[in-house]
């Protein structure tokens, strides 16, 4: 099937042509013709199957006969993040390049006049993430009464970031008669439970089981000591000959942390996480995606909504606590048919989250060995299971494993020299001596404050009645 068959009109097609487009992949094959019909729709599929074309290209189709009214959108998109808004942004000039429609993109970051300007003179698609449309519907700038489609994109990742209850706000304000467009890697109960309160018998398209990796990700596991990830990084970029990667971290801290070592020994890297100015992020992806920069160190926000072409690998330096957000980033690789790699660094106590990613894919993911690195194994019971076994095994010693300041049992200290008992057993002996040379009354049992009685002690004090007591 090529995409003229899907019914899309020339200007379309042509702007597929100039992308090198012939074939469409299978969502855009399904969902295409629904969208076409102007249905509801509850598209699932997995990262990097062309999820975006199954929306942009008949919205363009359907929105190309039409005039735009100031402040009054005629579609509207909603993102999760700024870097998918702009993917998403991207999209449509490149498809939409014969097609003559007007677009405005809100997301923070940038200049509300300058976004207020462009919706004044009409537009007639809207890409936003929701905060900054509801600052502009607040603001009296926008009006939503005339959306013809709404379109919900990465609606877990909505779900995940919390912008439901903004979500709920915003469909409470656009026409009762729309066209409404959900698309979500996987289909959660609350993302079905959403579809059944604002959309009018959607058909369900599904066209891979929610959550895998494409099959052509080479995945690849390592399980390293804490203190050698760095090291062992820097060992795969080596022994994989790794010429390009984007590497995840769980932290922002970690992001910067990363990117410094990396920097160090020589590595051409960068480093992107949510506390960078806009303006930053975007000249750093650019850097990257123009192949001025060979390593960027990321945090989640590059999770979805990075578009490379040919992403030659993704490495994960940290195991992702949700297992969702391992499909996620690897997918950021492989994409439209390419071939592409993905590399784990996990340590020991890493195996619940593992184990859980295993499940989610219903399949292992392989184990690779690093040279120079000792062959590991996942303790059980994870992290809670090493702790407790540190301090069964320090009571099965008959040692005392004391509570640091946090509440949790310090390391056993390393048992003493027999010098160091020597100068204790000395030390013991000259302060024994000393106390029985002291005079008798130095000798008595002290109890409480000393042998001296504190003069605040020794003051008169009134009773009740303002008389001193007889006693004092």
């Amino acid at each position: 099937m090529t995409f003229s068959d899907l019914g899309l009109g020339e200007a379309v097609l042509a702007g597929v042509a100039d992308a090198g487009y012939s074939e469409p992949t299978p969502i855009q094959e399904r969902a295409i013709p629904t969208v076409l019909q102007g249905r509801d729709l509850l598209g699932c599929a997995q990262t990097g199957t062309g999820k975006t074309a199954s929306f942009v290209l008949p919205m363009l189709d359907i929105l190309a006969g039409g005039r735009t009214r100031a402040r009054m959108p005629r579609s509207l998109i909603l993102e999760p993040t700024r870097e998918l808004a702009m993917q998403v942004a991207e999209n449509f000039d490149v498809y939409g390049a014969h097609v003559k429609l007007a677009k405005a993109l809100l997301i923070g970051g940038l200049s509300f006049d300058d976004q207020d300007r462009i919706i004044d003179r009409g537009v007639d698609v809207l890409i936003a993430t929701p905060g900054r449309l509801l600052d502009h519907f607040e603001r009296g700038r926008l009006v939503l009464s005339d959306i013809k489609v709404f379109v919900i994109d990465e609606a877990d990742r909505m779900l995940d970031m919390g912008f439901i209850p903004d979500v709920e706000r915003i469909i409470g304000l656009l026409p009762p008669t729309r066209q409404t467009l959900l698309f979500s890697a996987t289909l959660l109960p609350e993302i079905r439970r959403l579809a059944r309160r604002f959309m009018d018998q959607p058909k369900e398209v599904a066209v891979a089981p929610p959550a895998t990796p494409v099959d052509t990700v080479e995945q690849g596991l390592a399980i390293v000591e804490t203190g050698d990830k760095r090291a062992a990084l820097r060992r795969i970029l080596a022994e994989r000959e790794v010429t390009g990667a984007l590497i995840f971290c769980n932290r922002k801290k970690d992001v910067d942390i990363l990117h410094r070592s990396l920097a160090k020994h020589g590595l051409n890297a960068a480093a992107l996480h949510g506390d960078l100015a806009q303006p930053v992020r975007l000249d750093t992806l650019e850097r990257f995606r123009n192949g001025e920069v060979a390593f960027l160190v990321a945090s989640n926000v590059a999770a979805r909504g990075l578009d490379i072409d040919d992403l030659p690998c993704v490495i994960n330096f940290d195991v992702p606590t949700n297992p969702e957000d391992y499909v996620h980033r690897i997918g950021r690789t492989a994409r439209a048919g390419r071939s592409g790699r993905a590399f784990t660094l996990a340590t020991p106590e890493d195996g619940v989250f593992v184990a859980a990613i295993a499940k989610l894919m219903d399949r292992e993911i392989p184990r690779i060995e690093l040279a120079e690195s000792d062959t590991l194994s996942f303790e059980e019971g994870g992290r809670e299971g090493a702790s407790r076994r540190r301090r069964r095994g320090a009571r099965d010693k008959g040692e005392r494993a004391p509570r640091g300041g946090n509440g949790r049992r310090s390391p056993a200290r390393e048992p003493r020299s027999e010098e160091e008992e020597g100068d204790g057993r000395r030390r013991r002996r000259k302060r024994a001596r000393t106390a029985a040379d002291a005079p008798a009354e130095a000798q008595e049992l002290v109890v409480g404050m000393g042998a001296h009685t504190p003069a605040f002690l020794m003051r008169e004090v009134p009773d009740k009645g303002g008389r001193r007591g007889e006693d004092s």
